[in-house]
């Protein structure tokens, strides 16, 4: 990424405003039931230390204490910890949550038995300085666990969508990059061994894909943001353009919206 280190950090910033805007807790319960389910995958037991990158509200870490980890969950945006721990001490989960970047995580070199990711690190503006930073903190024999979106998902497309109407910074990289198999390889490099399956989330909302479209607007930080930077003319556009996406792959019908979405789950071992 060509970037000098005022631009880098002047972009982190802006990731982070993004993540705090909205509110992600009113749009994390609908991939909840699929974050359980890839937490699940992991085989976790009573003991093992997990951290959650990009924790978010929670979604992955709270399963993970369920099923007895030690788990530490870092977020850029300390308004979603604030969630996460509300949600945490309402089940009496002990769950330890830091302000942090996935490029620089607050924890020590070989902490964790697992450390996992889902549609989260794959944001982070550097790829490989977070597949080095995951790797740093994992111990020799663990594992790191992803979820992310491949290219041509629904996710991957509402981006690019949004991407036309702002276009990234030059020299950044597309996150859904790190749902190609041949790149996650590449980023976590020799000594890792790599497994990845395709897998799908499915979005089920009870209403209809222009009502869909509004909910996601009025919660997604991302949008709420670029909404504002735009004239009247290119706003209409870009609801029009978000609202068509919606309709084209709904297969739920007029009051329903149930949109498919692939993703790759990564299971990267780190040689012991």
């Amino acid at each position: 990424m060509a970037v000098d280190q005022q631009g880098l950090q002047e972009l982190k910033q802006r990731i982070k405003s993004t993540w705090m805007a909205g509110d992600f807790g009113k749009l994390a319960p609908h991939i909840q039931r699929e974050a359980e389910a890839f937490v699940g995958r992991i085989g976790l037991k009573p003991g093992m230390k997990v951290l959650d990158v990009g924790c978010g509200t929670g979604n992955q870490s709270i399963p993970a204490a369920r099923a007895g980890a030690i788990v530490t969950g870092v977020d850029i945006a300390p308004n979603l910890l604030v969630q996460a721990e509300a949600r945490a001490k309402d089940e009496g989960l002990n769950i330890r949550f830091l302000e942090g970047d996935a490029e620089a995580l607050p924890v020590d070199d070989g902490e964790f038995d697992v450390v996992m990711s889902m549609f989260a690190a794959m944001f982070a503006p550097q790829p490989k300085v977070a597949a080095a930073e995951m790797l740093r903190v994992c111990r020799p024999g663990g594992l790191i666990a992803m979820a992310n979106w491949v290219p041509g998902s629904f996710i991957a497309e509402r981006q690019e969508i949004t991407s036309r109407y702002s276009p990234p910074p030059a020299g950044l990289e597309s996150a859904s990059l790190w749902g190609k198999e041949e790149v996650v390889r590449e980023r976590f490099g020799e000594g890792v061994t790599v497994t990845v399956t395709r897998r799908t989330l499915v979005l089920d909302l009870p209403m209809s894909p222009s009502e869909t479209h509004e909910h996601y607007s009025q919660y997604s930080g991302s949008t709420q943001m670029l909404m504002k930077k735009l004239d009247p003319e290119r706003r209409d556009a870009l609801i029009n353009d978000l609202v068509t996406h919606w309709t084209t792959r709904n297969r739920g019908g007029a009051e329903r919206t149930i949109v498919d979405s692939e993703y790759l789950e990564v299971h990267a071992r780190r040689q012991a």
